[in-house]
């Protein structure tokens, strides 16, 4: 008798327990995000802690899974996984993002269109609110906006001038469609690869250079073999974090306030950090070896004229929407006029 009440009574409060782990599994909300970001880098980590945030304005309810290392794929994947649920957000370049939205590509696909920080910073924030409009019409939300420094060309051999790019077997990101255009439009060979194959195909020969930013040239080791690097701001890296509308829609409108505060945080961080990481990473990558090429004028300006004449024709209307490219041109005229009329800061004393 004792033994079946004793069966009885443990039955119930398993039951008990299983009951109580559902609900709290039902009331737990859990948010998966994709990534092509390292492990345990600045993008990484600050993502984590945006996730614990989250969490703690929560109390609990919302939990934020982050696959890095390009676990979900291509970023053209990521977009594809959120379309379906399979993730409800992804940290993405413009790469991923003009899947969504092509007009992004005006931040990222007009190579040597911005000199400086100061110039993106400045177009970004005239640019983003439509972005962001448009985003939202498509079902996405955008969390936050960043950037992680200048891509430069990390490569077996020197490259100084345009013409020393004939015959070059250039890396493209598997997908990216608008790069592959791009380095079309140079004369050059693009060949689409996985991130997680580059080194590999550096080392047997498949490619012989790397449009990349600095952090992600150190932390690949891609330096041992493509040693020389052109000290050229390219194109800046920028990207977003974005999360599906219905996932942002199922939370509570105080839960949106305090995940985009967090949000915001995490955005100025990586932009911070990053800049100042890609500055580091070259240092380090010296120190094994790596050679820094600066260019001096009349190289700047040989790849200058050589954008202007055989490039930009051939991304404006086809890789970046005409309307958006003539606005960028358009404003960065107007801030380039702005700075030559602005005083001068008088020196300290």
């Amino acid at each position: 008798m004792k033994s079946k009440l004793l069966r009885a009574l443990c039955a119930g409060a398993l039951a008990l327990g299983l009951f109580t782990f559902s609900q709290n599994a039902e009331a737990q909300t859990r948010l998966r995000m994709g990534t092509l970001a390292p492990r345990d880098t600045t993008f990484h980590k600050t993502i984590m802690d945006m996730g614990e945030a989250w969490k703690k304005a929560s109390d609990g309810k919302v939990l934020l899974t982050v696959y890095t290392d390009g676990q979900m794929g291509s970023e053209a994947d990521m977009v594809r996984r959120m379309r379906v649920g399979q993730l409800q957000a992804a940290m993405l370049t413009v790469g991923g993002l003009q899947a969504i939205e092509p007009s992004v590509s005006a931040l990222q696909n007009m190579p040597l269109v911005f000199r400086d920080f100061d110039e993106l910073d400045y177009i970004t924030a005239r640019l983003e609110p439509e972005l962001e409009k448009k985003f939202e019409e498509k079902g996405f939300v955008v969390l936050f906006w960043a950037d992680a420094g200048w891509v430069r060309f990390f490569s077996k051999k020197p490259l100084l001038l345009p013409e020393d790019t004939k015959n070059l077997k250039l890396f493209v990101t598997a997908g990216d469609t608008a790069t592959l255009d791009i380095v079309k439009s140079f004369g050059i060979k693009g060949i689409p690869l996985s991130m997680t194959d580059i080194l590999t195909g550096l080392q047997t020969g498949l490619i012989d250079a790397v449009p990349t930013i600095p952090l992600y040239a150190l932390t690949g080791q891609f330096d041992g073999t493509a040693s020389h690097m052109t000290d050229i701001n390219y194109a800046p890296l920028v990207g977003a974090t974005v999360v599906t509308k219905k996932a942002w829609n199922a939370l509570t409108p105080e839960q949106q306030r305090q995940f985009r505060e967090a949000a915001n945080v995490a955005g100025e961080k990586i932009r911070a950090r990053s800049r100042l990481e890609a500055e580091e990473a070259v240092q380090a990558m010296v120190k094994r070896g790596l050679s820094v090429h600066q260019l001096n004028p009349t190289q700047k300006d040989s790849w200058q004229s050589f954008m202007e004449e055989n490039v930009y024709p051939a991304i404006r209307g086809k890789i970046v929407p005409a309307d958006k490219f003539d606005e960028v041109m358009k404003l960065l005229a107007e801030y380039r006029t702005q700075e030559k009329a602005a005083p001068e800061e008088p020196a300290a004393e």
